[in-house]
């Protein structure tokens, strides 16, 4: 897809449990993943899956390991990249028995990823397949692939109408509700010739 087309919404899902804080909902422009430390911050699949719980609302480091099931010093870590690349950020803090806690925040609404390239690896795509194979079994899920042919008025088209239900159903998010992924890729694949030639 077109690079400025290229986004991981943040506040599009919700992550159940905990107190919803609407004032730490980033909004805004889409942070725009440019520099090496930032691509090599998003390309890990379990800073992506940190990121995921902060799609909503705020958690501690503990919070963070507890819910994508890492060590604290682990959770730490990655937390640290993130906030180093700046897509996360500290949005309040408090006093726990002398120990001040922090509470990490998406520090913008979607993060806009560049295009990898031809041939390059799509880090979006990588993570959403990990994340439904790792999906449970018995969930309902709704996948399919389509072969189509179009003009490109009409391929303009269908990306826009993804686009705005994606948005539409992004605004409908509530907190409180399971978590539900949504990912679509709408492009022209290689020709036979290109993709004889890559295999070469």
């Amino acid at each position: 897809m077109h690079r400025a087309e290229r986004q991981q919404s943040q506040a599009g899902q919700g992550q159940a449990g905990g107190d919803h804080d609407p004032e730490a909902v980033p909004g805004g422009e889409p942070a725009r993943v440019r520099a090496d430390e930032q691509l090599r911050a998003v390309s890990n699949l379990t800073r992506h899956r940190i990121m995921a719980v902060l799609r909503f609302e705020p958690a501690t480091i503990t919070q963070i390991a507890e819910r994508v099931g890492l060590a604290k010093g682990s959770s730490s870590y990655h937390v640290r990249l993130l906030e180093r690349a700046g897509l996360v950020k500290v949005v309040r803090t408090r006093k726990v028995r002398g120990v001040t806690e922090r509470y990490y925040a998406m520090a913008a609404r979607a993060i806009a990823l560049p295009d990898p390239g031809e041939g390059g690896p799509d880090v979006l795509m990588r993570h959403a397949v990990a994340d439904l194979e790792a999906a449970p079994v018995d969930g309902e899920r709704h996948v399919r692939m389509a072969h189509l042919r179009l003009t490109e008025e009409q391929f303009a088209e269908l990306g826009a109408r993804l686009q705005a239900l994606a948005d539409e159903y992004r605004e409908l998010s509530d907190p409180s509700l399971p978590d539900a992924s949504l990912v679509f890729a709408l492009f022209h694949p290689a020709s036979r010739e290109q993709a004889e030639g890559g295999a070469e």
